[in-house]
């Protein structure tokens, strides 16, 4: 049975049974404690909170998902992936443990026929909580398993809650026994990869308190409604079901796999340690493209980190299957073909997708090149030292730095002779972790810190007006001062108020929030910025400058209406730039963020290489051709589909509905989703002005515009700065470039001219300095303060000019001078000193130290520096004791 028809029985059979099928959220999780979807129940958690009212009783959905806390396991278990697909039922306080237990086994155990997934009963096995006799009761009754196959485990293993204070329950498992071929009988209660988990029921209906752990903590009471939490792993059955051996294999993974292989000339089964490699390929690959189709790109940081973390990944394990060069292009292509069936936007979106995972394999094999120069230089620095075994800091240099895994280095190590010092590389990794936990718990923003909305969020989603008002009448619901609500606040206290209705605009789509006060008939606030905490709810965090607030007060929110007309131009210049970037550069440009407030704009899009001066000309050409059109612009609210249909863009990273709201500019000529506030017509936007057109990562370029009367008065600033140069180059302004460059020539030519008179003043102090030689030990040795030089070149074609014109035997030479105020001395040695165990490296740390400072270098030549120039004297002294001792 292959992956999508187990998909689509699912959703059928649960849209059958009264529940309303959900579409897969994004993997980008709303959840601001999370980076991504990391379980089916994710998308649900506002609901079975109970912070946001559910609306609908009971759901049903298969949600795509990324977890990488395991992902050292991907390959070596048969069960663990980055991606993977939860398929779920939800019941918000609708039914509960009888229905749920009754909806999995016919599933499970329904003919495939009947619409079921075929399972026979005699190689299922379930867990229920130790204490929870209702669940084990109903089993019994559903499914008629024998008493030995419905085992009782502990918390740990089979209770369920957040792990901090909130719902809570106990949960069961139904496991899929695999035969005495894969493990010890005993079953679950084994833990034996020989049961594979296959479905989880939770049942929510406790409320917790503090504790730490999975166990430690008290149960306080029932909740007010009990909810069902399920998931089937989509992966877990497809591979039970197609008689594979794990997830790896199944239809939508094993091409990629099987692509692999032939291209490192390997087979598949014939060595653990390739098929572990083979299986990471596959899983990353798709893993990755399903992150790109949600609009993650690679970078340095967050979610960008981790695509970019599975894509270096996969490259390395390309290279170390005997791979070296790009193999993306084909192995994406074939995780395109596998995953469309069931997410045909994989294929709308494979263009924009393939050239950001291509430019990213370029990179990162170029990376990997410059790593090795890294290795190869601690090889040779290793071996000349008469040492056998590669530094772990140097292992863990290249890790961190140029992302080489270890068993890269150990194995490039030792076909140099060397072994590598895994100890203190894993005593690094360690540090580097317990760091990176600290951070992460550091940023967590835990979900009952949300909770303080929740009885805000039960009245009712807050009502904006300001698409067509700048002002609205309504009241105080709420007020919250330092993440509790209180009644009231006063002058000088700074608090979230939530409104039922507003007018003012809360940041989202790119939009910074709008300015503006709340006022009432005692009191005004100031507004310092406005969110949405919780979907549907507006919160407006604001200073009391006069009076009091209170509770159910009457509220006037009033915007800005500067601020929003600068706001309105920005938003509106921002379609007109994505537009113009796509008429010029082609479809592939594709928005992947955007930022925009009163009179200022940026956009970032695919594009992998800098824009000619020539192309943002152009680009800016159209966008400004468009305000002089004054084309309309308009908005309606229509089904999601409908939108798509007419050609609206959705942009990635957003969030939208089953009803959206479209921007049209000149019609189709500028078609987006957009939440934000708008012009009527593109003359209103005045005029775009693009700044700066800079890079933001190896597949993205970033432009920034200024827009309406921030746009007209740079351009009046340039203009000024025109007209002065003008008058005082005594030029015509269409000849100012030309002359400019004029100038530069001649200052290049006269600062060419300075440097040789510099130079050669400099040189006519050799006869001095070398008259000045004298024999200390076995050595002749120059010592001497140059006196103030303009740069520390000048003092070292001092000292190598003066070694030059020493004799052969042994010499060393010590300079010093004063260079911009601050100490700077060079050494310099010739091949018979440095036999004679004279090195400059040692003898100018010895300098610099007596200067206050440091220095290193080569043998032949050092330099160093230091903050005490008084000290010159004494730092060349200790130079000279040193050569003579």
């Amino acid at each position: 049975m292959q992956t999508a028809e187990i998909h689509r029985r699912w959703l059928a059979f649960f849209a059958e049974r009264g529940h309303t099928v959900v579409p897969s959220a994004s993997l980008v999780s709303d959840d601001p404690s999370l980076l991504f979807t990391v379980a089916g129940m994710v998308p649900f958690v506002p609901y079975l909170t109970g912070l946001v009212p559910a609306p609908y009783p009971r759901a049903t959905s298969v949600q795509k998902c990324i977890r990488t806390n395991d992902i050292d396991e991907v390959g070596k278990t048969p069960r663990h992936g980055t991606f993977f697909q939860m398929c779920g039922n939800f019941s918000f306080g609708d039914y509960f443990k009888e229905a749920a237990i009754t909806f999995a086994w016919q599933l499970l155990t329904s003919s495939e026929d009947a619409g079921g997934l075929g399972f026979d009963p005699k190689d299922l096995w379930v867990t229920v909580y130790r204490d929870d006799d209702e669940a084990r009761e109903i089993w019994r009754r559903v499914s008629s398993l024998p008493d030995e196959r419905i085992q009782g485990l502990g918390m740990d293993t089979n209770y369920w809650s957040t792990g901090q204070p909130g719902p809570a329950g106990p949960c069961s498992e139904i496991f899929f026994d695999r035969g005495p071929a894969y493990g010890r009988d005993g079953g679950p209660a084994t833990d034996d990869d020989r049961y594979v988990e296959i479905w989880n029921l939770v049942f929510m209906q406790y409320l917790r308190g503090e504790g730490n752990g999975k166990d430690d903590f008290e149960i306080l009471g029932d909740l007010p409604k009990r909810n069902i939490d399920t998931g089937m792993g989509l992966e877990r059955v497809a591979f039970l079901k197609q008689g594979v051996e794990n997830m790896y294999e199944i239809d939508q993974v094993r091409p990629v796999l099987d692509r692999a292989a032939a291209l490192a000339g390997k087979t598949y089964g014939a060595v653990h340690e390739d098929d572990v490699r083979l299986r990471v390929v596959a899983d990353h690959v798709r893993s990755a493209l399903m992150l790109m189709v949600d609009g993650v790109t690679p970078s340095n940081e967050g979610r960008g980190y981790i695509l970019r973390r599975l894509l270096r990944r996969t490259v390395r394990s390309m290279r170390l299957l005997g791979v070296a060069g790009a193999t993306f292009p084909e192995l994406f292509t074939l995780s395109r073909d596998a995953m469309s069936t069931a997410y045909p936007d994989v294929a709308a979106e494979f263009d924009r997708v393939s050239r950001l995972a291509y430019a990213e394999e370029e990179s990162f094999l170029r990376t990997l090149a410059g790593g090795t120069d890294i290795l190869d230089l601690a090889v040779e620095k290793t071996r000349s030292a008469g040492g056998t075994r590669l530094g772990g800091d140097t292992a863990f240099l290249l890790h961190d730095t140029y992302g080489f895994p270890i068993d890269l280095t150990l194995e490039m190590a030792e076909e140099a002779g060397l072994s590598v010092d895994r100890g203190a590389f894993d005593t690094l990794m360690a540090e580097q972790r317990a760091r990176a936990k600290a951070d992460a718990k550091a940023k967590k923003t835990a979900l009952a810190d949300l909770s303080v909305y929740s009885a805000f969020r039960s009245l009712g989603e807050t009502n904006f007006t300001g698409y067509t008002e700048l002002q609205t009448e309504s009241r105080v619901l709420g007020i919250i001062v330092d993440g509790q609500s209180v009644r009231s606040a006063s002058v000088g206290d700074v608090a979230e108020v939530i409104l039922a209705d507003t007018a003012l605009y809360a940041e989202s789509g790119g939009q910074d929030a709008d300015a503006g006060r709340i006022v009432g008939p005692s009191y005004e606030l100031d507004v310092l910025d406005v969110q949405k905490p919780i979907k549907g709810l507006i919160s407006h965090t604001v200073r009391v400058t006069n009076g009091e607030v209170s509770v159910d007060a009457p509220a006037t929110s009033v915007v800005d209406a500067a601020y929003r007309r600068g706001a309105r131009q920005a938003h509106s210049g921002t379609h007109l730039i994505h537009a113009a970037l796509r008429q010029v550069l082609g479809p592939q440009a594709h928005q992947s963020g955007s930022y925009n407030k009163a009179g200022y704009l940026r956009l970032d899009f695919s594009w992998n290489h800098a824009l000619s001066s020539d192309t943002r000309g152009e680009i800016e050409e159209i966008a400004n051709n468009a305000i002089r059109d004054n084309l309309e612009v308009v908005t309606r609210e229509l089904p999601i589909a409908e939108a798509k249909s007419m050609g609206a863009m959705a942009l990635f990273g957003e969030k939208y509905g089953d009803t959206v709201r479209m921007v049209d500019i000149g019609g189709p000529w500028s078609r987006e989703l957009c939440a934000g506030t708008h012009v009527s017509t593109s003359s209103e936007v005045g005029i775009i002005n693009l700044i700066s057109e800079s890079s933001v990562g190896s597949t993205n370029r970033r432009v920034e515009s200024l827009v309406g009367v921030d746009a007209f008065r740079d351009l009046a600033t340039e203009r000024t700065i025109v007209s002065q140069l003008t008058g005082t180059l005594k030029t015509p302004r269409e000849q100012l470039p030309q002359r400019v460059a004029d100038l530069m020539a001649s200052l290049k030519a006269a600062e060419k001219k300075i440097a040789a008179f510099e130079a050669r003043a400099v040189l006519d102090r050799v006869p001095e300095l070398v008259a000045k030689a004298e024999r200390r030990g076995s050595v002749t040795f120059v010592a001497a303060d140059a006196g103030t030089l303009s740069s520390a070149d000048e003092l070292r074609m001092l000292v190598t000019s003066v070694r030059e014109r020493l004799s052969s035997d042994a010499a060393v030479v010590a300079l010093a001078a004063r260079v911009s105020d601050r100490p700077v001395v060079i050494v310099a040695t010739n091949d018979a000193a440095r036999q004679a165990g004279s090195r400059a490296g040692a003898l100018v740390r010895l300098a610099a130290a007596r200067l206050g400072g440091g220095g290193g270098g080569k043998d032949d030549l050092a330099q160093g520096g230091g903050t005490d120039v008084n000290a010159i004297g004494t730092a060349l002294a200790a130079v000279a004791e040193a050569v003579g001792g």
